[in-house]
């Protein structure tokens, strides 16, 4: 090997290494996404947000074809995110639909757990259903917490939830959480799948209702400590989505 083809494969080494990097730092600073689903295909768009986004200017963040809302509203049996109550009602004037979501914890009861969200999430006329989120945290995803256990309480918070809201809450999960809770079981609750890389293919081969395809877009209208915003699609039609859920909310 003469020493200009030398000097060839190293240039080529340091241009792939340099475009991989490139490419790695677009992707991570949401220039580029990894999934970008059809608008043909999923109409309805909507964010996820919590204290972390800040002080948000609803009526920008609308405009940008955002259809709903899901904000964060509890975790485990005491947190209370400072910024629901004022996010859940400026979204609404925003003519957003809007959610309420629950960060389950592994180590609170379910009773404890129900108590403190319904605490904070009033009863409104056309609401989302409520979410519980269960996934990962800390040690956690290295040590997952009884399986058995996990479900026990976890379908008590369900069940509570339902009586209360008058609708079957949705189930947001990731890929290992669904598989090791949720996967051939709890039937009776949509799906609300986290797929950043792909879109989501559910090991029992159910269909989920919404997907989170991304954490890492940038929209007008935030100004908190967390620059990216999470972004998801309903499964379904714009009068489908109007529509849903089948069953109306409880309404006091």
């Amino acid at each position: 090997m003469n020493v200009i083809h030398k000097k060839r494969i190293r240039l080529f080494s340091v241009f792939l290494a340099a475009a991989a990097l490139l490419m790695a730092f677009l992707l991570y600073t949401g220039v580029i996404l990894f999934n970008n689903p059809s608008r043909e295909i999923y109409p309805v768009r909507g964010v996820d947000v919590s204290h972390h986004q800040g002080k948000i200017d609803w009526d920008t963040l609308a405009r940008q074809d955002i259809q709903f809302a899901y904000i964060k509203a509890t975790e485990g049996s005491n947190f209370k995110d400072k910024n629901f109550q004022e996010n859940f009602f400026s979204a609404s004037r925003a003519g957003l639909r809007v959610g309420a979501y629950h960060f389950f914890s592994y180590d609170s009861s379910g009773e404890s757990q129900y108590m403190n969200f319904i605490s904070v999430v009033p009863l409104q006329q056309g609401m989302l259903p409520p979410v519980v989120d269960i996934e990962f945290y800390g040690a956690k995803k290295e040590h997952p917490p009884d399986r058995q256990q996990t479900k026990k309480e976890l379908r008590i918070l369900l069940r509570r939830l339902e009586g209360h809201y008058g609708t079957k809450a949705l189930i947001y999960t990731t890929d290992k959480a669904y598989r090791l809770y949720i996967a051939d079981d709890f039937y009776d609750n949509d799906i609300w799948i986290r797929s950043v890389f792909t879109e989501p293919a559910l090991t029992d081969k159910r269909r989920w209702k919404f997907w989170q395809y991304t954490n890492r877009e940038k929209l007008a209208g935030y100004q908190g400590r967390e620059e990216y915003i999470d972004v998801n699609v309903f499964a379904g039609t714009e009068r489908e989505f109007a529509a849903y859920p089948e069953r109306p909310s409880a309404m006091p």
